[in-house]
């Protein structure tokens, strides 16, 4: 809902002001992640999320960011384990990752302190950090279930949730803008099997809306969030394709070769926005086909497949619904900066930059 309104307010002034897009739903997918895990909204907005002491959601949306960055660096360590290290140790990485974990492990230690202190609630409010503590005191569990791991788990939901989702907003956003012809073909389905009746787009609602879902696969496939994916090590020598590959290697799919190779999609142009090819086809997302796999495959793809395509389809639905969406006074199509940014995610290196004007039809 904030998101909504914030983009109403700009959308009232007059002349228009741009919405940055990049920030606003970086905003968002926090606030989703926040509310899961902490039971608390995040607004950006200076707010205690633990004790009291002073450590507010400014304070904690900085940390997270900060964490981001620095995961996303290039570590020399990975490359020359001999002596990394003392690089490392001389560019400073070492330094600033210390004090940034330090920092956020604080802050967890802070907010499992109030929910072990608070007052016990019903399981329709738990969020996940009262499940996780609730666990971790149940005798009958046979996996024990420290504060580490407690604060390993959430960190894993910020980085991969937060990051990941917002970058595929502003992927699709970007690529729609880009499109006119799409955008208006999504944005009359979503208007016309929602109704013009209310006040937003509702998780009910999101089967009926069949081409939004092949706009959300066409833009990761040509934007998977992490193109690389996690990287993995073999565990025993191996041979691929005559390549012999020893124990204990490193290995990279590199998941966006795979979804943009003209061999395996040859028509319409690989590299062309274009949400049609799906049509006819089978070819999901969910690691059951090769040629599209942007959350990985098997036991070992993305656990939060199913709650980040909800979180994406929901906003990026209720984006098209309420607004009608043009480029800044000046710009075209063409002059939209399509360049990627160097990191753990693959976000748009310039922030998105559009107007929005309260839907008239």
């Amino acid at each position: 809902k904030f998101v909504i309104d914030f983009i109403t307010r700009y959308s009232c002034d007059e002349p228009l002001r741009p919405v940055d897009l990049s920030e606003l739903m970086l905003s968002l997918a926090n606030n989703v992640i926040c509310r899961v895990a902490f039971g608390r909204k995040y607004d950006g907005s200076e707010v205690s999320m633990g004790n009291g002491n002073g450590n507010g959601k400014a304070k904690f949306y900085e940390i997270l960011r900060d964490t981001q960055r620095l995961l996303g660096e290039v570590n020399l360590a990975d490359f020359y384990p001999w002596l990394g290290w003392l690089l490392n140790k001389v560019n400073g990485l070492d330094a600033r990752l210390e004090k940034t974990f330090k920092e956020l492990d604080e802050l967890y230690d802070e907010v499992i302190e109030e929910h072990l202190h608070r007052a016990s609630t019903t399981s329709n409010h738990e969020d996940l950090v009262d499940v996780l503590l609730r666990l971790q005191r149940d005798p009958t569990q046979t996996i024990s279930l420290d504060n580490n791991q407690v604060k390993g788990i959430l960190t894993d939901m910020f980085i991969a949730g937060s990051d990941t989702s917002s970058a595929t907003l502003v992927w699709a956003m970007c690529e729609l803008i880009r499109n006119p012809s799409t955008l208006k073909k999504a944005q009359d389905e979503v208007r016309q099997q929602v109704g013009k009746g209310k006040q937003k787009v509702e998780e009910s609602d999101l089967p009926n809306l069949k081409y939004l879902k092949l706009v959300l696969k066409e833009t990761l496939r040509l934007h998977p969030p992490v193109p690389l994916l996690v990287p993995r090590e073999t565990t025993e020598p191996c041979v691929v394709r005559g390549y012999e590959i020893p124990a204990k290697t490193r290995v990279f799919i590199n998941a966006k070769a795979i979804s943009t190779d003209p061999n395996v999609w040859d028509d319409p142009d690989p590299n062309v926005f274009e949400p049609e090819r799906f049509l006819n086809g089978e070819i999901d997302y969910r690691g059951q086909d090769f040629e599209l796999i942007p959350f990985g495959v098997g036991r070992r793809s993305c656990p939060g497949l199913n709650f980040a395509i909800l979180v994406v389809e929901l906003a990026l639905s209720n984006l098209l619904y309420r607004f009608d969406w043009s480029l800044p006074h000046g710009m075209t199509e063409d002059d939209i900066d399509m360049e990627e940014a160097i990191g753990l995610t693959t976000h748009k290196k310039t922030p998105l930059l559009l107007l929005a004007s309260p839907r008239t039809t």
